[in-house]
């Protein structure tokens, strides 16, 4: 079965390219639904292993691809291109939900139908609308697979009704994002995580790493990568892939605790694209500390901290509460007992003592960041709320780079 199933991913990512290949040399006024949809017919006959794909997954490529041409005229992404075989995730839609037929085996473990595949068994971790809790305002439309370093995995797309909820009556908190301290509540809370791989694990891949170094010194240029290679990456990735997912969790878990607790959200508006940039400078001006900076850069991208507050942007607002973002400058250094900002205030990475004369306050800087970031929130100095998924949006007066 997972042979079939890799078998359908690479056909929908041929079929993608194939559409590619047609858009850009059909002219403008033949780029159009019905066209593509019979070039699509067409390929599956005249291109022999396209035909393990369903005809159903294949108009799911086909509308995908258009409206992925459509997030790029209204500025939401960049245009399409092709996709490759080994940096291309494998995936592939099931977009009609009856043909599913989804039975729960037992408390873990379900049975769903796949076209082309038969019953596969999946891990079953959330409630899914199946017999009798299925209707019309809560039901399963289809699913997709995708596939990584851990193996296929099945996400259903489900239809439901869900009513508006009540505003959240928790308190307000402030949050200060961190690498030492993941995150630092204003209240004096911390979340906190240890390593995402155990000491074994994390022996296994630098022993991994290691053999795939030596190997890749015995490959000469232009030389296929061999199977052991393969292999090697393989496993390295596997390791890696779990790493992420127990990151996940953590995040799934920690957002999902503060979003039930407190009504208002308060972050920083960060810019991590221009926090994790290399020191490294140019030829004629040299960077300082190239490699500590570059491990900071690393610890920053492992945080995640822009996938953290996507979760609590939408788990505030299923719950009723919201997530504001207020300006990051000054947060770290400011005090939150005076209000003021002297130098020096911040002994260490732990430890804040205000230099004011008139003060002298001392705690813990993570909180008194927290502080600060909730403080700026109260005073009116907000940004505009987030509401969803953030979209980065190009400007009207900016075309995209492919015309229509």
């Amino acid at each position: 079965m997972v042979l079939k199933t890799d078998d359908q991913a690479h056909a929908a990512r041929t079929m993608w390219n194939l559409l590619h290949a047609w858009w850009r040399m059909m002219p403008k006024e033949k780029r159009t639904l019905a066209h593509a949809d019979a070039a699509i017919r067409q390929a599956r006959q005249d291109v022999g292993f396209l035909a393990v794909l369903p005809a159903q997954a294949a108009q799911a490529v086909l509308k995908t691809y258009f409206q992925a041409w459509k997030n790029c005229w209204d500025g939401r992404a960049a245009a399409p291109n092709f996709k490759g075989r080994f940096r291309t995730v494998m995936s592939v839609d099931v977009p009609q939900g009856r043909d599913l037929n989804i039975v729960r085996v037992h408390r873990r473990w379900g049975m769903a139908s796949i076209p082309k595949v038969g019953r596969v068994r999946f891990r079953w971790t959330k409630d899914l609308p199946v017999g009798k809790r299925a209707c019309v305002e809560n039901r399963i439309t289809g699913a997709r697979l995708i596939k990584d370093a851990l193996g296929w995995h099945i996400a259903f797309r489900v239809q439901t009704l869900e009513v508006k909820p009540d505003p959240h009556q928790g308190p307000d908190v402030g949050i200060d994002v961190g690498v030492t301290v993941p995150l630092a509540l204003s209240n004096g809370e911390t979340y906190e995580h240890g390593e995402w791989l155990t000491a074994k694990e994390k022996a296994r891949l630098l022993h991994l790493e290691q053999r795939a170094a030596r190997r890749k010194q015995h490959r000469r240029p232009g030389e296929r990568t061999s199977r052991r290679l393969h292999h090697t990456y393989d496993q390295i990735a596997g390791l890696r892939a779990k790493a992420k997912r127990r990151a996940l969790d953590w995040q799934h878990r920690t957002t999902t605790a503060i979003a039930h607790t407190y009504g208002t959200v308060v972050v920083e508006a960060l810019t991590i694209t221009n926090m994790v940039k290399s020191a490294r400078g140019t030829i004629e001006e040299p960077g300082k500390s190239v490699a500590q900076k570059a491990g900071l850069n690393r610890s920053i991208i492992g945080e995640a901290w822009g996938r953290t507050v996507t979760m609590l942007t939408y788990k505030t607002a299923r719950l009723g509460g919201t997530l504001h973002k207020v300006p990051a400058p000054g947060t770290s250094r400011r005090c939150s007992a005076c209000g003021f900002t002297t130098p020096g205030s911040r002994e260490s990475q732990a430890v804040f003592v205000c230099r004011n004369p008139d003060c002298g306050w001392s705690g813990n800087a993570d909180h008194n960041a927290a502080h600060n970031v909730l403080h700026l929130y109260r005073m009116g100095l907000a940004l505009i709320p987030a509401a969803g998924r953030a979209v980065a949006r190009r400007a009207k007066r900016v075309k995209p780079a492919a015309a229509r």
